[in-house]
């Protein structure tokens, strides 16, 4: 049988920082991140997932500009919307690039729920900043008039925050693992996926958070039991002391090693904090190797030439 794997694509795969928020930037990012995957897909079963930040926050700008015409959609809403357009786009991109290397494979894009629990911690601490930046006069006003809690970001106006509530099951799950098996490049968990919770009578009903994609992607993992999880990033390998001077770079880690480097804040929260924890928690469960590396590198890292290995031990 061939391998597994859950591959997590990073933000710069479909938009960088400073690019034009357009239709057509999307497509060429994706276009080139295809070329990378596809030559992969004779050796391994794939399922890939990927985040949808500047997406959904773009959307929900947009929605405050038309707010007087449309009633703005709530958060899972958005989470689902950008997920299934970005599903398509990643598809698209896929499937064209099958046909330049004459590759046959389907592909297909689940609009995937994740289940989060109503008393995790953080539906009482939101810290999720999302959406567009609003003067100290809106925010009051939205505070007061939708309940939301809004925080001043870093002098640049006050925004929303949202609960980011860890993630506990996949309700697609079945289907995902079935696609996967018959050897269908399945796009997944998008954004971390949409959260919902679960009622005692099997209902499930959409909730206003964000889940981490890094933390979705090593609970699909996991839940498929696959052979590699590999986190894509902007980077071809971990560093300690990243930026400096005698910045080191990290071939192998071992879980007991990252843990003691989360504790001493060497991967900081905002960029390669939740990347560390997200590959802990699978070589903690599984037994098996957690890769993180650039898109440039996917290929060698996927022969053990490049990357970081998060090991056991």
């Amino acid at each position: 049988m061939k391998k597994s794997a859950v591959i997590a694509i990073g933000g710069n795969a479909i938009q960088g920082p400073k690019e034009l928020q357009t239709a057509e930037v999307m497509r060429k990012n994706l276009n080139s991140t295809a070329r990378y995957l596809v030559q992969m897909l004779d050796d391994i079963n794939v399922v890939i997932t990927h985040g949808n930040g500047p997406q959904v926050g773009n959307l929900m700008v947009q929605q405050d500009r038309a707010k007087e015409l449309i009633p703005p959609l709530p958060l899972d809403l958005n989470d689902a919307y950008t997920q299934g357009m970005l599903g398509y786009l990643i598809v698209e991109a896929m499937e064209n690039q099958l046909l330049n290397y004459n590759l046959k494979r389907q592909c297909a894009a689940i609009v995937t729920q994740v289940v989060v629990d109503p008393k995790d911690k953080a539906f009482q601490n939101p810290t999720k900043p999302v959406g567009p930046f609003y003067d100290a006069k809106e925010a009051e006003q939205l505070a007061r008039e939708k309940g939301w809690k809004m925080k001043e970001d870093a002098g640049r106006g006050y925004r929303r925050v949202v609960p980011s509530p860890e993630p506990l099951d996949i309700v697609e799950k079945d289907l995902i693992r079935e696609l996967m098996e018959k050897g269908v490049l399945t796009v997944a968990v998008g954004g971390g996926g949409i959260p919902v919770l679960k009622e005692k009578d099997g209902t499930i009903k959409g909730v206003e958070a964000v889940i981490d994609k890094d933390r979705a992607s090593s609970l699909l993992a996991k839940i498929l039991d696959v052979d590699i999880f590999m986190i894509l990033t902007g980077v071809d390998e971990v560093y300690l002391n990243y930026g400096k001077a005698d910045q080191k770079v990290l071939k192998t880690l071992k879980v007991s090693d990252a843990k003691a480097y989360i504790v001493s804040n060497q991967f900081p929260a905002g960029s390669m904090g939740p990347k560390i924890e997200a590959a802990i928690s699978f070589v903690e469960k599984t037994g098996r190797q957690c890769v993180i590396t650039s898109l440039e590198k996917v290929s060698e890292a996927m022969e053990g030439k490049a990357g970081t290995f998060v090991i056991p031990g």
